[in-house]
């Protein structure tokens, strides 16, 4: 069903939820011109929006603030966290405003956050803005997780302006119309526990099993549930990351979803070449965040949370929630790990092969992302010449050892090289969002007002495991300026 703007059916269950919940408010427009960078009809399907809306003059006025949307209810989020370890009482969107929700025709429900919407209770010493350069990133990246089949955040488009925006120098405003069935974070429970709310800890817990968990509502322990559930989706969530080589760089608990979806991209990356300690984050001095830190970080954020849920549950409940974060992750880590390898079965000796295989890519820097794609390739016959495979390598007898145990494994299990390449294919991505990728759409954008390359690799990334000829030089080898890329928590 194509939809116009005033004929979507908009609520704001969150904001009926009132005080101390957050703090009804109206975006504030940008005092310059605004205009539609870049627009998403994946994501206008979800809302049932005709994707011809995003001509009209309307959609720019309803989304950037400068007219009330008929039926909306904006309203920004109060929530608290630990940030880098460290408990920050008040933080809250500080720079996001939920401006509706949107129940499809489906049933479904889903969140429009508006980000970059202007000062909010919450923005403590910010300016309530965000810039094109992070708006950019976090629309590509987020449609590029989820054409990897993760679970995250979504975004319907980007508006921007010429208005002036201070960071480490002069940017350009935008706001992202972020898309999600809920943007409540870990951090939402923690206001309500350390300031003894728990009155309202219990309503929001209610809220969420009502809204997006009612399979516990009539669950003897739902609080219990609730809790052993968000645990499974993250340690799941974290598995997806470690296997596709993604790095978040910021997991505080203020951006770890109720759902396990990604939330908040700001410093994020896709290693290049496989390094366990990869920081994305040139903000992260000590390495807090680093690529290999994440499950610990997962389980460590779920502590939190699990804290603050303790007026619901029992301490004792909580840490059997808690220990099933472990054999979740690890288990899910290797199945996928499993797939992208091509073996047919999981066993002592197929984690043995992944593992050295790791091993390989860190010690001959290879990248993580194309080896997987091109081992598919792989011949496993005994007599096979797999050269253009092992000239990826820098330690070429080591792979030779470790491929002819590879082979041996593949013809134990009767594998088809030609059914298993296809497999294979479907699981490790050809194109991934690559830092200088994202840089080359928004100097385009920031300097000349070109968006086409947002578009063009929006259209890439939203099928990431198919050949596409015609960009088959975003699958190509990072140029060397790529390394000197830095983000930083201001991405």
């Amino acid at each position: 069903m194509n939809l116009a703007l005033e004929q979507l059916n908009l609520d704001n269950s969150y904001a009926r939820l009132g005080e101390p919940f957050g703090s009804r408010l109206s975006p504030t427009p940008f005092a310059a011109p605004t205009r539609l960078v870049s627009f998403n009809p994946a994501v206008a399907q979800l809302l049932d929006l005709d994707p011809s809306q995003a001509q009209r003059p309307e959609m720019i006025r309803y989304l950037s603030g400068q007219s009330p949307w008929p039926g909306s209810d904006p309203v920004a989020m109060c929530y608290s966290g630990h940030q880098f370890g460290h408990y920050v009482p008040q933080l809250g969107d500080g720079r996001a405003i939920l401006l509706t929700e949107v129940r499809n025709q489906r049933g479904e429900k889903w969140d429009l956050q508006l980000k970059g919407s202007g000062l909010t209770p919450y923005s403590r010493q910010g300016d309530g803005r965000a810039v094109l350069r992070s708006t950019i990133r976090e629309y590509l990246c987020s449609e590029a997780m989820h054409g990897l089949g993760i679970p995250t955040t979504r975004a319907l488009c980007i508006l921007a302006s010429d208005e002036e925006v201070y960071r480490e120098s002069i940017e350009s405003g935008a706001m992202l119309l972020r898309v999600a069935p809920s943007h409540i974070r870990f951090g939402s429970f923690e206001i309500h526990y350390y300031r003894e709310q728990h009155d309202a800890l219990r309503t929001l817990a209610d809220y969420v099993i009502t809204q997006h968990y009612p399979q516990f509502a009539d669950h003897p322990q739902q609080y219990h549930a609730l809790l052993r559930e968000v645990v499974v989706r993250t340690a799941r969530l974290i598995a997806q990351w470690q296997a596709v080589g993604f790095a978040h760089g910021v997991m505080n608990t203020d951006n770890m979803s109720i759902l396990g979806l990604t939330l908040d991209y700001g410093p994020f990356g896709f290693m290049q070449s496989f390094e366990p300690g990869y920081i994305c984050n040139h903000s992260d001095h000590t390495g807090r965040y680093a690529f290999d830190q994440q499950p610990s970080i997962g389980l460590w954020n779920l502590s939190c949370l699990a804290q603050a849920l303790t007026p619901l549950v029992s301490v004792d409940e909580a840490k059997q929630c808690l220990a099933d974060y472990e054999p979740v992750f690890v288990s899910h880590y290797y199945e996928l790990m499993r797939r992208k390898l091509g073996f047919n079965t999981l066993d002592e000796s197929a984690v043995t092969l992944i593992n050295d295989f790791l091993a390989l890519l860190q010690q001959d820097a290879c990248d993580y992302t194309l080896t997987f794609r091109a081992m598919s390739q792989f011949n496993s016959s005994a007599q096979a010449d797999n050269t253009s495979l092992r000239d990826r390598f820098i330690s070429r007898l080591e792979f030779d050892r470790w491929a002819e145990r590879y082979s041996a494994r593949l013809r134990q299990e009767n594998s088809n090289d030609a059914d298993r390449a296809l497999a294979m294919n479907a699981v490790n991505p050809k194109y991934i969002l690559r830092n200088h990728l994202a840089q080359i759409a928004i100097d385009k954008a920031s300097k000349h007002k070109d968006y086409n390359e947002i578009d063009r690799l929006l259209t890439l990334l939203q099928r990431p495991f198919d050949d596409q000829p015609e960009f088959d030089n975003y699958a190509a080898e990072p140029p060397d300026w790529a390394q000197h890329i830095e983000v930083s928590c201001s991405s």
